[in-house]
């Protein structure tokens, strides 16, 4: 067996979630039908999902609504038991040790507050700390580093209901990470929220995972919060997991289209008949000196298709765009990546 200080602090080995639900038709009748001779239905959340992560890692765990993210994150976090498979927390079982389990995780879901609704956020904190256990010595300062980092002053004093939307996610923070613990899920901590709200929270996160080595899991559908928060993503989709790998490898396996942004001394003249004869490039014209290459990267290189061109046309300038992780989370919510063996 590996020591512990090497042992993934997050271990799923094929992790299954099934749920089973009535099928029903309408009316008396189907009621009585469904009496007499019950027809259910099953459907696979998550499908033999293998994860590990290490301590101190920032995963983004993405893909479109329905693919079994926030049903994974109920599993580890103790709420849901699995149909099938193994999965360890800390060294622990969740479902079957939720008390410890729960001491050492942090939890904020963005749709969701742990706030109590009639008392000010400063009450709910105290309550969150004797819930804990921890120490007035360490919840002072933690809660006056937390007010520093989150700008929580601003309303301490006021009950939850009377707080925007902005200020609730930045307290919920603070609840869940009041009992510094090593590993925090956080299922769409940024959605709705403005610009500055959401720059505060992202640096917060940043600054947690720098200083304290807290291991955080991330589901969202924001791409900045993926690009400035994580160096890691797991993208999932149907339940199974299609890619587990950091994001500049994402954007070289999967994006497979680059761009060339050019702008010549003189006008085009043949130059774009040339370069459309091409197998898998496109010519976008934008003036008579100006235009773009698209290209497969699998099929021709930049260096080549630029040499192309300046054969046959003075360069002033040119540009290489590189592929974003936009265009592969795109694919990735039309289904287009989902069978081809991406894993």
């Amino acid at each position: 067996m590996l020591p512990d200080s090497v042992m993934p602090q997050i271990e799923a080995h094929q992790l299954s979630k099934n749920f089973r639900s009535a099928v029903r038709r309408p009316g008396i009748g189907g009621a009585l039908r469904h009496l007499f001779a019950p027809r259910h239905e099953d459907k696979l959340a998550v499908d033999r999902l293998d994860l590990m992560i290490d301590a101190g890692e920032t995963v983004a765990y993405v893909g479109p609504n329905g693919a079994g993210k926030s049903t994974t994150i109920k599993m580890l976090t103790g709420i849901l038991v699995p149909s099938g498979g193994e999965v360890s927390v800390n060294g622990l079982v969740p479902h079957r040790r939720r008390i410890e389990n729960a001491a050492g995780i942090g939890v904020v879901f963005g749709q969701r507050t742990q706030l109590w609704w009639d008392l000010s956020v400063r009450d709910s904190l105290e309550l969150q700390r004797k819930i804990y256990g921890v120490s007035d010595a360490d919840y002072r300062a933690t809660l006056a580093r937390f007010t520093d980092m989150l700008g929580l002053g601003e309303f301490l004093q006021l009950t939850a209901r009377k707080i925007s939307l902005g200020q609730r996610m930045r307290a919920d923070l603070a609840m869940a990470l009041l009992h510094n613990p090593p590993i925090v899920y956080l299922d769409e901590p940024t959605i709705g929220l403005d610009l500055t709200a959401k720059e505060r929270i992202r640096a917060f996160l940043k600054e947690l995972n720098r200083e304290r080595g807290t291991t955080i899991m991330l589901t969202t559908h924001d791409l900045v919060d993926m690009e400035e928060i994580c160096r890691r993503i797991v993208i999932i989709d149907k339940g199974r997991k299609i890619f587990d790998g950091g994001l500049e490898e994402m954007k070289d396996r999967f994006a497979r289209e680059r761009a060339i942004r050019f702008q010549l001394q003189a006008p085009l003249g043949d130059i774009e008949a040339r370069l459309a004869a091409l197998p898998a490039v496109t010519t976008e014209v934008e003036s008579e000196r100006r235009f773009t290459l698209r290209f497969d990267r699998f099929q021709h290189s930049a260096a080549a298709l630029t040499r192309e061109v300046m054969n046959h046309a003075t360069v002033v300038d040119f540009h290489i765009e590189e592929p974003s992780i936009e265009a592969v989370i795109r694919q990735v919510y039309a289904g287009t990546l989902l069978g081809a063996g991406l894993t």
